[in-house]
């Protein structure tokens, strides 16, 4: 290792700081930003959260148990820790959704059995935390161990040992020899605050989380690509209670662009719809609750977020085997028309409730004919997708609040206040969106503003909201038949010119409307940041803001539209003035491995 200084740079973000070689021998992409900021902020929330429910656990727990006698067994205190556990139904800070919502949208739900309700009491993410050893030591919260486990450079663990507050052991694991020399170095480079919280490991992620079951409060991961390889041993390595962060890269594949491809790394198929990036996000979500539903547990989402070129999600774990049998109730498959922008979800389970007991039954089918019932087209299928809630709104707004109370601790401050204040806004039980664009060309006509379609879709009777994904973009719980409706009492005012009548326009603008649309403006059709005009979608900070080049490759001229020819030019000069001295040690180099 070259210990001239000379030969790196001092890249600082937040509070940490890291050395990088002038090569590409680490991966570092400074587009990340958004993506570490955004997990540094719901950490200092899961771990305000994580104390919140200890405290009441522990409070029930005084409150409504006997006392346990001072010589009763440690065994007695680990019955606590059993891995089939669910968290409190009525407890909304862990981020689960109602349970009315999660069995189904449309029939009422009754309760869990009773002995599941039992368990369900007695379960918090303190499960793991506490101490059984000693007398009182035992009701003490551990401060929550993190591993980041593809680390690379280590900057993220730097910024969660350095920034997070009440953050216990964060461990940096990767398995390549130069990025765990590079987190090493940056390690001590930063002082003795991360010295004596971030240890590095040289390993394989994927062994290293499956030697350490149910160990990790907080596990992330933020491959280059696809998280699906992780994804098995990583609900594994997380205590009951705990949080799975995950970044995706690979939209090209999640967003339709090789639908084959996409179903063999996380068992869904995507469609290539407007809503796409919020598809991508709900088969990611699906993807990680099917490894862990293997291991009798599941998912319950936080906060989903797609922005730059990637998606992250932040899950919360738990352990159930009765609470696990949802799952059907929260997947569906879609039909995507194929000629306009209808599209249908089709659950892949339902319940009945008698009493107090509840039957899981297949879900009811087909919910589409064989041809669009709007413009007489095929479907395409894709799914299966999360169709539940991907936030919990309660913790968005834990996580925006903390953001705004320490704005000048977040590097992309305007850009996660931006992506939050939106998601914030979101209707959480509504799948997908629509694209009014889209729905304007297929009709061939002019398109309504923004503001005059959500008041006639509020005027109708139902809720409307933008989304983070798409500007564009407009969820609704309106049925398919009602937007078209609206669309035709707009062409009705503002014709369109003659079209063939075999196009999907035509025939969805030769039926009369049911439904007749109020244009009048409606006064909750702007949202309150639209209102207060917050900037919701903020532009790029520079140019080539996006993915970077893999660690180790060479920099060339044809990844100029990823780096800027600036970058390109500083790289090839650079090689060319060390390609003298750095033919021998090369040669050496290759001999002795």
């Amino acid at each position: 290792m070259s210990s001239d200084l000379n030969d790196y740079k001092i890249i600082k973000e937040g509070e940490a700081e890291i050395l990088m070689h002038a090569k590409n021998e680490v991966f570092y992409n400074k587009t990340q930003v958004n993506n570490r900021d955004i997990s540094v902020a719901v950490l200092r929330t899961f771990i305000s959260k994580r104390k919140q429910e200890h405290e009441a656990h522990l409070y029930k727990k005084t409150k409504g148990a006997p006392k346990v006698p001072e010589n009763s067994e440690p065994s007695e205190l680990v019955k606590e820790e059993e891995p089939d556990t669910t968290p409190p139904e009525d407890h909304k800070s862990n981020g689960e959704c109602k349970i009315e919502e999660e069995i189904s949208p449309e029939e009422p739900c009754s309760t869990m059995e009773e002995d599941s309700v039992k368990v369900t009491e007695e379960c918090s993410t303190t499960e793991g935390q506490i101490n059984p050893s000693e007398g009182k030591g035992r009701r003490e919260l551990k401060p929550p161990r993190v591993l980041e486990a593809l680390s690379a450079s280590g900057l993220r663990s730097l910024r969660y040992a350095r920034e997070v507050d009440g953050i216990g052991q964060v461990v940096a694991v990767d398995n390549d020899q130069a990025s765990v020399d590079a987190c090493r170095r940056n390690i001590k480079f930063n002082g003795s605050v991360a010295v004596s919280k971030v240890e590095s490991h040289l390993a394989d992620a994927r062994v290293y989380m499956l030697t350490h079951p149910k160990e990790f409060d907080v596990v992330d991961l933020d491959p280059y690509g696809s998280p699906s390889v992780f994804l098995d041993s990583a609900v594994q390595s997380v205590v009951d209670g705990g949080m799975l962060m995950c970044t995706a890269t690979d939209m090209a594949v999640l967003c339709g662009g090789n639908g084959e491809v996409c179903y063999s790394k996380y068992g869904s198929y995507p469609l290539r719809g407007k809503y796409c990036h919020e598809m991508a996000l709900r088969i990611v979500l699906a993807c990680i609750e099917s490894h862990a539903n293997r291991y009798k547990r599941y998912i319950v989402p936080v906060l989903s977020v797609q922005m730059d070129f990637y998606l992250r999600v932040f899950v919360r774990i738990y352990t159930s085997a009765s609470a696990m049998k949802n799952t059907p109730l929260k997947l569906s498959y879609v039909y995507q028309c194929t000629g306009c922008d209808s599209f249908h979800l089709q659950p892949i389970g339902r319940t009945i409730s008698k009493n107090t007991s509840v039957r899981y039954l297949p879900g009811f089918g087909p919910v589409v004919p064989q041809e669009c019932t709007d413009c007489g087209k095929k479907f395409n299928m894709g799914g299966p997708i999360w169709s539940a809630p991907i936030h919990d709104q309660e913790w968005v707004a834990a996580i925006l609040a903390d953001v705004k109370s320490m704005k000048d601790r977040y590097p992309a401050y305007d850009r996660i206040s931006a992506v939050l204040t939106t998601i914030s806004e979101e209707l959480p039980d509504v799948p997908l969106f629509l694209s009014l664009h889209n729905l304007c060309a297929t009709l061939k006509c002019t398109s309504p503003s923004a503001i005059i379609f959500r008041s006639a879709v509020i005027n109708a009777g139902y809720r409307i909201s933008g989304t983070h994904v798409n500007p564009l973009g407009l969820k609704s719980d309106a049925p398919m038949d009602v937007i078209w409706d609206i669309m035709r009492c707009w062409v009705k005012n503002h014709p369109v010119k003659p079209q063939p009548a075999d196009q999907p326009g035509s025939i969805i603008l030769a039926k009369e409307p049911v439904l007749q649309a109020n244009f009048s403006r409606a006064v909750s059709s702007l949202s309150k940041a639209q209102a207060k005009k917050v900037a919701r979608f903020l532009p790029n900070p520079e140019r080539h803001w996006g993915p970077k080049l893999r660690a180790g490759r060479q920099i060339t001229s044809k990844h100029v539209s990823l780096l800027g020819p600036e970058a390109i030019n500083g790289a090839l000069n650079q090689e060319d003035n060390e390609e003298p001295k750095s033919k021998k040690p090369r040669t050496e180099d290759t001999v002795t491995s």
